[in-house]
């Protein structure tokens, strides 16, 4: 099972967090700590709603922080949201820097509650222990590129537009570009302003005070306050409508923000990331993005290649390693034929969509060793030209059980389903 686990005490506020939930995955609720673990085990949720404090009269969320910290550091890792009825900043700030993904305060407004999980189940943050949370994985000359404009930039407190596709990694670049800067020790929170209803917006990044709109029935920080002192990173930034582009332009124009309901604006200090996934000529359409707002948020343009414009050596690279994340302990291999497939096929959603058919494949496959079919992807890919596809294909497949045998021949041989000899005829005739 997979879907949604919630740990909270209070009988009435869990169940309304599953009611609230239910439409978006299966939620399981557990109300005492000691419960967690079996819980992960058993669930393997993809989303953790972690209430803060389970002893009556606390307000410090210790209880909540010790639990954060155990769960961040498990292999298969949810997302956190952390949840708390004490709208403090820096319990909130804290929490990020344990790990959470984000927080949400008691009682809370439904459609806040669901875009935030939403946001929390499409990023599917990566699981602790993986090599993918600390890094872009990758040797093709465009990776390499991308990492050393990462180190380069992330020193700065120069503000980036990170471009690409779905599924590219775009929040992994955001990850990569704080650690590499002096802001590493504080916050990195990230803020997915498409599935942020619009009427949200400006509460989500300025924060409210009690009693200044329906529902308001606590003060609440916004993500920049939240953020002080790190990094906000702003994912889909090109779905935010015209009227919310104006006051995140004034924002960071006069480097404070001012809470609704309040005359008494507040000086923040973070370094603004943002990324979308809108070709970049529209992004100069001033119908669609404030040009003001662009050319404040894009000194630095970092962007990501999709996975069919890096070759087959990624390709396999990546399969390799997620297929060792899902598989845990089991030994698996692919065939010679899926090798080859896989490696030529366009991934129209990326890395993402690579994870969830190796994840897919890892739960589906009858014995050790996997065929295409497993991977449950089309069986007719896009185009190619006839009179190279043969030849083509050979190549990225000698290249893909190269990338996968770490280079070792007779691996790589065995891979393909062929003797050493012929491995090294193929090597010569494609220049290999």
């Amino acid at each position: 099972m997979s879907g949604l686990l919630i740990l909270d005490d209070d009988d009435d506020v869990a169940l309304a967090a599953r009611l609230a939930l239910r439409r978006l995955a299966p939620v399981a609720v557990r109300q005492q700590p000691q419960e967690l673990a079996a819980a992960l085990d058993e669930i393997t949720p993809d989303v953790l709603l972690l209430d803060m404090n389970f002893t009556p009269g606390a307000s410090d969320g210790a209880a909540g922080l010790a639990l954060l910290r155990e769960v961040v550091a498990r292999r298969d890792a949810p997302a956190v949201i952390v949840m708390t009825a004490y709208a403090e900043v820096e319990l909130a700030v804290q929490a990020l820097k344990a790990g959470a993904v984000d927080f949400i305060t008691k009682p809370w407004a439904n459609d806040r509650l669901v875009a935030c999980v939403q946001a929390a189940l499409a990023r599917r943050a990566p699981r602790a222990g993986s090599a993918v949370a600390g890094e872009l994985l990758g040797e093709s000359a465009a990776m390499q590129s991308l990492r050393a404009q990462i180190a380069q930039v992330g020193a700065s407190e120069a503000s980036v537009l990170i471009l690409g596709e779905n599924g590219v990694g775009k929040e992994l670049v955001a990850r990569a570009l704080h650690r590499a800067s002096p802001r590493a020790a504080g916050p990195l929170l990230a803020v997915d302003m498409g599935s942020l209803p619009e009427a949200l917006v400006e509460s989500e990044l300025f924060g409210h005070r009690r009693g200044s709109f329906t529902d308001a029935r606590e003060s609440r920080p916004g993500r920049f306050v939240a953020a002080a002192g790190g990094t906000l990173f702003l994912d889909e930034i090109g779905n935010l409508p015209l009227a919310g582009q104006g006051k995140l332009l004034a924002a960071l124009e006069r480097r404070e923000v001012t809470p609704l309901g309040s005359d008494k604006p507040v000086a923040v200090d973070v370094r603004v990331l943002a990324a979308t996934n809108v070709a970049e000529a529209e992004l100069f359409d001033a119908r669609r993005f404030r040009p003001d707002l662009l050319y404040r948020l894009n000194t630095v343009v970092l962007r990501v290649p999709p996975l069919r414009e890096r070759g087959a050596g990624d390709i396999a690279l990546l399969l390799r390693h997620y297929l060792a994340q899902f598989a845990k302990d089991r030994q698996v291999e692919l065939t010679a034929e899926a090798l080859a497939r896989l490696t030529a096929y366009h991934w129209p959603g990326n890395v993402r969509e690579l994870r969830q058919a190796c994840e897919r494949a890892t739960l589906l496959a009858r014995g050790p060793v996997f065929t295409f079919a497993d991977f449950g992807l089309p069986e007719v890919d896009a185009p190619v030209e006839p009179g190279l596809d043969l030849a083509r294909r050979e190549r990225e497949a000698v290249q893909a059980a190269l990338a996968q045998a770490d280079g070792n021949i007779s691996q790589a041989a065995k891979l393909l389903g062929v003797s050493r000899a012929a491995l090294y005829r193929k090597l010569d005739k494609h220049g290999l």
